[in-house]
C-alpha cells in the first residue's frame, strides 16, 4: 500500500481526565447517539421540519462524527495505558484485517 492511500486523522491525548475503560465506553456511546439524532433530526427522517441548509447539516454531522472519533482515541489510550495495549501492534493488526477483507491493497 502507497502512502497516497492514506490519509492520516490525528488526534490528542486528552488532559486533566481520569477515564476508565467504562466510562469512556459510555461516552463513546453518548456521542454515537449524538451522531445519530444529528443525521436523524437534522436530515428530516422523524418526520420534523428541517430548517438548516445542507451544508449546515453536513457541518454538524462531521462535528458529531469527530466527537465520537476522538472518544474512540481516548479509550485506545485508556486501554494501552491501563492495560497495556499496544496501540501501534493493534494499528497494523486492524491494517492487515483489512486487507484480508478486501477493503484495501
Amino acid at each position: 500500500m502507497k502512502n497516497s492511500d492514506y490519509k492520516v486523522l490525528s488526534l490528542p491525548k486528552l488532559n486533566n481526565l481520569t477515564p476508565s475503560i467504562e466510562s469512556t465506553a459510555l461516552k463513546l456511546m453518548e456521542e454515537a447517539g449524538e451522531l445519530a439524532q444529528a443525521i436523524g433530526k437534522f436530515r428530516g427522517l422523524n418526520g420534523e421540519r428541517v430548517d438548516m441548509s445542507e451544508k449546515e447539516v453536513i457541518d454538524r454531522i462531521s462535528t458529531e462524527l469527530l466527537d465520537v472519533a476522538q472518544v474512540a482515541v481516548s479509550m485506545m489510550f485508556v486501554m494501552e495505558e491501563t492495560y497495556g495495549i499496544n496501540i501501534e501492534e493493534k494499528l497494523e493488526e486492524h491494517i492487515d484485517k483489512l486487507k484480508r477483507k478486501g477493503y484495501i491493497k
